[in-house]
């Protein structure tokens, strides 16, 4: 449940306190104070992310943070079972926060576990107020190794309702989790939005660590001819696609 980038919560908390935003010359993204980061990931969109947990936040949760070529658009929190708690975009100004007590979780332990979890659930936010979300993830059975890192590789299918109980957007594709680091990375995805049916990649293509050059990078390095080329797609109240929070 990682392929579309729910834009779901406040800010989170570690920025909240203070968000590291880089100057434009810098080339790294300062952490806030009392988080480590522990991987950064080049997406084929022309896209770098970077996960990190914070001393302050709830135990088992962690963040992520992405760039684009024009600088952070994205943050976002998620739980131990990858529910979305908070997010923000800082592209659209829109925040969204879980539901209190969701319909049907997601659970990160029930998709290892049995091979499969549905999910049903709602984001609260002052901006575009209640949207509905409801789907599977399912593994495949196949893992995929990318840049050296084992992944396992997700079917996904997500609808999401806005207040009047409207289909907002539809999307089905591919993604990827890995078990240890209890997380969602991005993938393929084919999205129906107002009528018109359009392809994503997202693909994670080189991962990075503590003590590798291009660790907390902001700089995308893979796609970018291509996104420069064509214009961006915008969904009223939801950004496609990105962080499973």
């Amino acid at each position: 449940m990682n392929f579309l980038r729910i834009i779901a919560g406040t800010l989170p908390v570690a920025f909240a306190a203070g968000l590291g935003v880089p100057a434009a010359a810098q080339n790294t993204f300062d952490l806030p104070a009392g988080c480590e980061a522990y991987a950064s990931a080049q997406l084929r969109s022309c896209e770098v992310m970077h996960f990190f947990r914070c001393e302050n936040d709830p135990q088992g949760h962690q963040q992520s943070a992405t760039f684009d070529q024009t600088g952070m658009i994205f943050v976002s929190r998620i739980d131990t079972q990858t529910q979305w708690i908070e997010s923000f975009s800082l592209r659209s100004g829109i925040q969204e926060n879980l539901e209190e007590t969701p319909n049907d979780p997601a659970n990160f332990d029930e998709l290892l576990e049995t091979g499969i979890d549905t999910f049903d659930f709602k984001t609260l936010s002052p901006q575009v107020g209640a949207t509905h979300f409801t789907g599977f993830d399912q593994l495949t059975g196949r893992t995929i190794t990318i840049d050296g890192v084992e992944l396992l590789e997700t079917e996904n299918n997500v609808t999401a309702y806005g207040n009047d109980g409207n289909i907002l957007w539809q999307a089905q594709g591919n993604e990827y989790i890995h078990p240890t680091w209890r997380r969602f990375f991005p993938g393929t995805a084919v999205v129906t939005a107002d009528g018109t049916t359009f392809d994503t990649d997202e693909s994670p293509v080189e991962f990075d660590f503590p003590g590798d050059s291009g660790f907390l990078s902001v700089n995308p390095k893979f796609g970018c001819d291509a996104v420069m080329s064509h214009a961006p797609v915008q969904l009223d109240s939801k950004e496609m696609p990105h962080d499973h929070l």
